[in-house]
């Protein structure tokens, strides 16, 4: 028995430290000179460099992975990152926070501030964290900045993955950060208990897709275009229309997990979030579709 404990020890301390090691790694891709994305485990991260400074939109799941993406951005330019933007309260994209100085411009809409006092206040409560919660938040359709000639459009279109999402749009890069308004490739997370909506998504992406990009970082996934992001909104749109259709006919949550169609927008689960597949989703729409547990008002 010592010897497999001694054993299951080694293992879980090989596991840990390999997942330490991948957390640490990012990919970069140039989207434009001036704009990157860093991508790893957890999400992606939108960099813009300014004359002025750096602006860094959302920060990972841990601080090790915020520190990683100070240590990424020094590859580009030696300016400081003077804003971070958070795109919704989840933790991977809000973690990382605590790992730029104290003093730092974070700005959110006022609903994901909230969303962090309210759903995941036991790791904002203590410092450095509190220190790099949103301090500017907006509780308008949008908000637009200026830093080093570069103008940031921050727009919060309507109700989606929470009711509190915002994308950024990098204005003379002709660049969107969608955060998770658009998993790439991928299926979405799906979050009723803080105000996500099914049946709002394709057209709060409507709204999304009249400001004036080319390319675009989603949440997860690749980077792409604009018509990757028409076609997850016609993947939301047929994700709501098909489970009320099988409502409406008086069928059951197993009628709607066997006709609901996905198959022609070939999505997969994350890898490290394999619970996030079609039987999910459907599943989701499903609980608002009913009201059986769906959309805070």
């Amino acid at each position: 028995m010592r010897r497999f404990l001694v054993g299951l020890v080694v293992v879980l301390a090989i596991v840990a430290g390999t997942l330490w090691y991948v957390a640490g790694r990012l990919d970069d891709t140039e989207i434009t000179p001036n704009v990157h994305m860093l991508s790893g485990v957890g999400g992606n991260v939108g960099v813009l460099t300014t004359p002025e400074g750096v602006v860094v939109v959302d920060t990972m799941m841990l601080v090790r992975q915020g520190n990683a993406v100070r240590d990424r951005i020094r590859d580009f330019t030696d300016e400081p990152v003077v804003t971070v933007l958070n795109t919704h309260y989840h933790v991977d994209h809000t973690h990382g926070n605590p790992a730029f100085p104290v003093g730092t411009k974070v700005v959110s809409t006022g609903r994901t501030l909230q969303h962090l006092h309210e759903l995941d206040a036991d790791f904002w409560k203590d410092h450095p964290a509190i220190d790099l919660l949103p301090n500017d938040t907006f509780d308008g359709a949008s908000k637009e900045m200026t830093i080093g000639g570069k103008t940031i459009r921050l727009v919060h279109p309507g109700r989606g993955h929470t009711d509190g999402d915002m994308v950024v749009l990098f204005v003379e890069d002709r660049v969107l950060h969608a955060g998770d308004l658009f998993f790439h490739g991928h299926y979405p997370n799906i979050d009723l208990e803080a105000g996500g909506s099914v049946r709002e998504w394709p057209a709060t992406l409507d709204k999304v897709l009249e400001l004036p990009f080319d390319k675009v970082i989603p949440g997860h996934g690749p980077a792409t275009t604009r018509v990757a992001l028409e076609r997850f909104r016609d993947f939301m749109a047929t994700l709501w229309e098909e489970t009320v259709r099988v409502r409406d006919k008086g069928g059951s949550l197993a009628d709607a997990e066997q006709l609901v169609d996905l198959e022609p927008f070939g999505l997969k689960p994350i890898w490290f979030a394999p619970m996030l597949n079609r039987r999910f989703v459907i599943g989701r729409s499903w609980e608002e579709a009913t009201a059986s547990g769906g959309p805070r008002g």
